[in-house]
């Protein structure tokens, strides 16, 4: 029963992330690491798929790896992040929702630019 749950919350975890990846206040990131926490637990086919098939795959295996970005990852994130901040505010006509719309997405991009970039090849270089 407990593997059950386990693969259940997994799934809904990455349901979480794709949507995450589109939606300005849904993140994405946590959702995937707990994808992979239970399906690490329950499922190696499942495990196995997020990180070697699915589109959040390589990020995984290059955070797990390098401990930061890989090459261009972050100008695309910041990138989706200020389109779609940028239709949320355009949208929204309630002030204190642009506000905090505001406020949240200057601590996403504070975040996003203290994130590390490695390039694998420059890593292994002494």
């Amino acid at each position: 029963m407990a593997r059950f749950l386990l693969i259940a919350l997994g799934w809904l975890a990455f349901g979480l992330a794709c949507l995450g990846a589109i939606l300005p206040l849904l993140p994405t990131t946590p959702f995937l690491l707990l994808a992979a926490w239970c399906f690490a637990r329950t499922s190696p086919k499942f495990h196995y798929w997020l990180l070697y098939r699915s589109w959040f795959g390589s990020y995984i295996r290059h955070w797990q790896e390098h401990k930061g970005l890989p090459k261009g990852a972050k100008a695309k994130a910041i990138l989706m992040i200020l389109l779609t901040f940028t239709f949320s505010l355009w949208v929204i006509n309630l002030w204190w929702v642009r506000a905090v719309l505001l406020i949240i997405l200057t601590f996403l991009l504070l975040f996003m630019l203290r994130l590390p970039v490695i390039d694998p090849q420059q890593q292994k270089e002494p």
